[in-house]
């Protein structure tokens, strides 16, 4: 086999992304990177009128996208947002799990109902959506690349200020969850990894910069920056493209660094 360009290794023409979270901040950056690779892309989250914005967005830019609205934390709409996805796209060759939710509260009084809720979309979710492509699609096709978000809040503790266990643990197991799935399911040529961002701007981490400090964040990382609009890109496309295609069961830290000095 002549060996590809590294064009034709990150170009994802003919493919097909699922990104569910995708009406906003990082699952909008990474469905931008998948589409502007030239994958159809379809996102999710549960608003319609946010991914409609999104959507907008998405087309503004040149990309084949639309929008199904779910919750990704209820088993039926679940289901029902894989067999629409695969009935509108024909075929999911990527799958980005990245619906999340967080809860802060002292691990003493933490509501065991916002624990269920957090762990119920961060893992149970990724796990009941990945499941039911890869048993309605992906493996009878031996062909899948699915990404799961996860965060560098799983790869140890917290600063003392934050109070986040479901959610620290949430992304914990969400590691784990990749790497046993991926060698579960790499017999049949699906790869499974995941990104653990560090601090990015979004409306999930507003509370959390207000805590910590965004100046102190930044001082904090070697490359004195918090996340931007891009930094996601590359990973999401190595990830989803044959340029990765001999990766699985593998994290990686996008985070400025901070990983690096605090030990994770």
């Amino acid at each position: 086999m002549t060996p590809r360009t590294i064009q034709q290794l990150f170009d994802l023409s003919g493919k097909t992304a699922l990104v569910t979270g995708g009406s906003r901040g990082l699952g909008l950056q990474m469905a931008h990177a998948l589409g502007e690779a030239g994958a159809k892309v379809l996102v999710s989250s549960r608003k319609a009128a946010d991914l409609e914005e999104s959507v907008a967005s998405l087309k503004a830019a040149g990309i084949d996208a639309s929008f199904i609205a779910a919750d990704c934390a209820a088993e039926a709409d679940i289901h029902r947002l894989a067999d629409e996805s695969l009935a509108k796209l024909g075929k999911v060759d990527i799958l980005v799990n990245n619906a999340g939710a967080a809860w802060g509260s002292p691990a003493e009084d933490h509501p065991v109902e916002a624990w269920d809720k957090v762990m119920n979309l961060n893992v149970r979710g990724y796990f009941l959506l990945s499941q039911r492509l890869a048993k309605k699609d992906m493996i009878a096709r031996k062909s899948g690349r699915i990404i799961n978000v996860a965060s560098i809040a799983g790869l140890g503790g917290n600063p003392v200020e934050m109070t986040t266990i479901a959610y620290n643990t949430s992304k914990g197991a969400v590691i784990n969850f990749t790497r046993a799935l991926a060698a579960e399911w790499g017999k049949y040529n699906i790869t499974v990894n995941a990104i653990c961002p560090g601090f990015f701007p979004s409306k999930m981490t507003v509370g959390t910069l207000k805590l910590l400090g965004e100046e102190k964040l930044k001082a904090g990382a070697p490359l004195k920056r918090l996340g931007d609009d891009e930094d996601l890109k590359g990973l999401t496309l190595l990830y989803a493209s044959d340029a990765g295609k001999h990766i699985t069961g593998q994290w990686l830290a996008v985070d400025g660094g901070v990983s690096v000095v605090t030990g994770g």
